[in-house]
């Protein structure tokens, strides 16, 4: 069981910014975003912040895959 990030991608695309732009708007570390690309667990307050900067929910970005 793990997190995939895949919606995040697809939402950023939707709204034309890159991920160095997400950055700097959330407000989050390059660390962070690392672990985002890769699929890996990242802090809740890391969540919390992409949200706000996208005007999202949870669910927005990400999933949980039960395989």
């Amino acid at each position: 069981m793990g997190a995939s990030y895949d919606k995040l991608w697809h939402l950023l695309i939707d709204c034309h910014m890159s991920k160095t732009q997400l950055i700097k708007e959330a407000h989050i570390s390059t660390n962070a975003m690392a672990h985002l690309g890769k699929n890996e667990d990242v802090r809740v307050e890391v969540l919390v912040k992409i949200c706000n900067a996208l005007s999202c929910e949870v669910d927005d970005i990400m999933e949980i895959s039960h395989k």
